[in-house]
């Protein structure tokens, strides 16, 4: 299997760089096995209408680049507050209460970062953004296992296929489901009989944020530390039994280690970015939680930096996880901002709430005891438009703040035009 790995797909990942007329990553099938790209494709191909995306979701796999890679130092260097940066995104939030917390770097110009803040280092519990870290985690032990072969890291993400297991129950976020041979999409939950790729998983835990996904990529990178190489040949009944043999105490401790070392690498500390536990129920069954569930605009904006780096594990690694996050499934929240429509984005929203009806009203995003919605983004503009980084995080009470997440991306976006305006104009008068 290991020897199949390395070598099947030399030439079907040249073939994918050939596409001609494709998007990326609608452009990545050929070259990651994710079915929901076939689609897309398909319909590109054939010119049909599809209003799910906007205009800056059909970027070319060319087209996506890391941004930092010049700039060596530790992140927290970059991460001073620019009175002119600062003085405009405080502006936004004249009036708001210590709710919302923000970091933005503007990177339009690499050879001068700018950077404003907003509460940077409050803690919030992270929902679905704690995804990014299993992203990482899972880049992380690919790289342990394989440190001189990138191919071999792809080929191990697109052939091996996993089953979800009671890993992947239970979740109501869907996920996209393409049959090929049938030429049918559908969208439902994730299933303990489902089989899919790596890639697969990953794309089902990123693009739609599905709960069983994450916990079964989870799952993979734990075993990835467990299991070294023997892993290329692990199959799922080993893996279930080694998590049923295996002291619960133990397998906490080593998971634990897998999805928050990488980013203490990073120079991101417990107190600003660590993730406690699995995303399912299914998955607590077999791993137990530790030390909880933590994010900040700090942190996250950390990771971010180190990304376009290319320091985030390693500089290849980087730049396919820049890749994985760049959104061509249905904007939300920040995103779904207009403003944003003509650019590529690489997103992860996340949320978290609890509702106690004795307090007053209360409902889905809108919880009365605790209101988490969080919001990381890289935004490209096309051309000389600003290319800039936002980690918002918020808990407003009783209130949905998909809203004044888009609201405010609009506002953010005017600001960091007006930025790079006032910049350009400064440099022409000199």
């Amino acid at each position: 299997m290991k020897k199949l790995l390395f070598c099947i797909p030399v030439v079907l990942l040249a073939l994918a760089f050939a596409t001609p007329e494709s998007f990326y990553p609608i452009d990545g099938y050929e070259r990651t096995g994710i079915d929901r790209l076939a689609y897309l494709q398909k319909l590109v191909r054939d010119s049909v209408a599809y209003n799910r995306i906007p205009p800056g979701a059909y970027y070319s796999i060319d087209d996506i680049k890391l941004r930092l890679t010049q700039k060596r130092d530790s992140a927290i260097t970059y991460m001073q507050d620019d009175p002119e940066l600062q003085k405009k995104i405080g502006g936004l939030f004249y009036g708001l209460d210590q709710s919302y917390s923000i970091s933005v770097l503007d990177m339009t110009d690499s050879t001068d970062l700018k950077y404003a803040s907003r509460n940077e280092t409050r803690g919030y519990q992270p929902g679905s953004v704690g995804k990014l870290a299993i992203l990482i985690a899972m880049f992380d032990q690919l790289e342990k296992l394989c440190p001189d072969d990138w191919g071999a890291r792809l080929n191990l993400l697109k052939y091996k296929r996993v089953k979800g297991g009671p890993f992947a129950v239970y979740d109501h976020h869907t996920i996209p489901v393409y049959d090929i041979e049938q030429d049918k999409l559908t969208r439902r939950t994730a299933r303990e009989d489902d089989v899919f790729s790596l890639y697969e998983w990953i794309d089902h835990m990123v693009a739609v944020s599905n709960n069983g996904a994450a916990s079964v990529v989870y799952r993979e990178a734990l075993l990835l530390k467990v299991f070294g190489e023997k892993y290329f040949d692990l199959t799922d009944e080993e893996a279930m039994q080694w998590f049923k043999d295996t002291d619960r105490g133990e397998v906490t401790r080593l998971a634990n280690e897998v999805v928050n070392e990488p980013l203490r690498a990073m120079g991101i500390t417990e107190d600003e970015w660590r993730l406690g536990g699995f995303f399912t129920n299914g998955g607590e069954r077999y791993v137990g939680r530790m030390g909880g569930s933590i994010g900040s605009p700090k942190g996250l904006m950390k990771f971010l930096i180190n990304l376009e780096q290319g320091k985030a594990v390693d500089s290849l690694s980087s730049l396919e996880m820049k890749r994985i996050m760049y959104q061509t499934e249905r904007r939300i929240r920040y995103a779904y901002s207009h403003d944003l429509d003509s650019a590529a984005v690489y997103f992860k929203s996340g949320s978290f709430y609890k509702c106690d009806k004795s307090k007053g009203p209360c409902g889905d995003y809108a919880g009365n005891v605790f209101n988490y919605m969080n919001s990381v983004i890289i935004v490209e503009h096309p051309d000389d438009g600003p290319k800039y980084i936002v980690c918002l995080m918020t808990n407003v009470l009783g209130k949905n703040s998909a809203t004044d997440h888009m609201y405010l991306a609009g506002r953010i976006d005017k600001a960091l035009q007006e930025q790079v305006a006032q910049s350009r104009a400064t440099t022409t008068g000199q």
